[in-house]
């Protein structure tokens, strides 16, 4: 904010990394060394997460996988592989395998999902705990990615707190990268209001659980509805500073809100 001395954040006290709460997790789906530097260079200090999504990972040559770890690690932000390449390594009996190896190439954190597989909940703690064993943190996403597949509200709260249990950071709510169809949004990416409440309601304020919301208007609509400090996840990297506007009032929506005074007392209008 030095650039503009004296203008402020119009919505005050954004925590600075690393913070529990208003955390941004970025989806990666191929950026080239080039670009992951020029996006840690602009917007390191906003995003806390970036998932390489999918099983994209698997793809890279692996010099070109190590040293895009090495400069999202540097600039402070935690990498970590997407979920459905552990599905896979469940699939085909590799799970120790994978754990290696994301070490050895420098992952800080894993994902356990079932979005396309069934994983009995017995071995869903069991991943969550060996993962943790070889020191990673763990994000738990819960959800299809099925379209078919709806989210029930006392089957999240569960597996949320199952996971926690099992030594989960983080729960995710699946929005995949589309937002269409899945998960609180409809065919069209709109939210479903009374499901996204009713979830809502089995959780502590923002903390605990991420929604993923890869469109500009989720985002905006999440953001008004929980607060600035709400997690997201799924963003798109070129979303990714204007999603931090938006947490700051730095955007017409939230601006708007605090010269309201909603949420944002002491804002001179």
């Amino acid at each position: 904010m030095e650039a503009w001395h004296p203008l402020r954040d119009p919505v005050s006290g954004r925590e600075a990394k690393p913070r529990r709460r208003g955390l941004t997790m970025v989806i990666d789906k191929g950026l080239g060394l080039g670009a992951i530097r020029d996006l840690t260079a602009v917007a390191a200090g906003y995003i806390d997460f970036i998932k390489l999504g999918f099983g994209t990972s698997l793809l890279y040559p692996a010099p070109v996988l190590v040293e895009k770890i090495r400069v999202l690690r540097e600039a402070g932000v935690q990498v970590y592989p997407g979920g459905t390449l552990l599905e896979v390594a469940v699939y085909q009996g590799a799970v120790a395998e994978f754990l290696v190896a994301a070490a050895r190439l420098g992952f800080s954190y894993v994902e356990v999902s079932d979005g396309t597989i069934d994983l009995p909940p017995a071995v869903r703690r069991d991943l969550i705990r060996r993962a943790r064993d070889m020191g990673f943190g763990v994000l738990a996403e819960i959800g299809k990615k099925d379209s078919g597949r709806a989210l029930v509200p006392e089957e999240v709260w569960e597996q949320a707190a199952a996971d926690r249990a099992a030594g989960a950071e983080l729960v995710i709510v699946e929005g995949r990268d589309s937002g269409r169809g899945v998960g609180i949004y409809d065919a069209g990416g709109q939210i479903r209001e009374p499901l996204l409440e009713a979830i809502a309601a089995g959780f502590e304020g923002a903390d605990g659980v991420m929604w993923e919301a890869p469109q500009t208007h989720q985002q905006q609509a999440l953001l008004l509805r929980f607060g600035p400090e709400v997690n997201l996840g799924n963003v798109q990297p070129a979303d990714a500073l204007a999603l931090e506007a938006m947490r700051r009032g730095l955007r017409g929506d939230t601006l708007r809100r605090c010269l309201a005074g909603v949420g944002e007392p002491g804002v001179p209008a």
